[in-house]
Parts: structure tokens; sequence; C-alpha cells
């Protein structure tokens, strides 16, 4: 796997919230780093997480290390319509 750096956006792949997205918030050793959803968006809690268990997406959020839930929020919202495409008929 590739180096994980802060604001990835990783799918996890074990556990009760295998499936969902995150974001990656810290970086705390070699094995493991924190994570969130928030839990409003994705229901995924801050936590920690082996790295193993994630899968980094070509996504980035563009967050500082530490970000609270409201940053990531607020962070989400702003590159959410930009990576939104539209079908047209």
């Amino acid at each position: 796997m590739s180096a994980l750096e802060v604001g990835a956006v990783c799918l996890k792949t074990a556990g009760r919230e295998r499936g969902r997205r995150c974001i990656v918030i810290d970086l705390m050793d070699k094995n493991f780093v924190l994570v969130t959803g928030p839990p409003k968006v994705t229901g995924i809690k801050r936590r920690r997480v082996n790295i193993k268990h994630l899968q980094k997406t070509e996504e980035k959020v563009d967050v500082k290390k530490g970000a609270t839930d409201e940053e990531v929020s607020q962070a989400l919202t702003k590159t959410k319509p930009a990576s939104k495409k539209s079908k047209t008929a």
C-alpha cells in the first residue's frame, strides 16, 4: 500500500464499518492512523485504525492534521460539488 497522508480518503476493508469511506486525520505510527467519517456523514466515528484495514482511494480532502469533525464536514461540502458529475440524457 502506498503511504497514507493526512486528508486521504480511504475505504474501510474490515470490521463493522467495512465498505464505508473515511478520512485520515493523523498518522500515529507505521501501523496505525486516526480516521473519522465524520459520524454524521458516513457513520464512522473518530478512531485508530490499522492501515492494513484501509484501501486508499484517489480522492483527497484539504484538512489539517488533527482536524475536528466539523472542519472535516466543511471541507467535504467544499469539495463535494466539484467531484460530482451530472449526467444529462
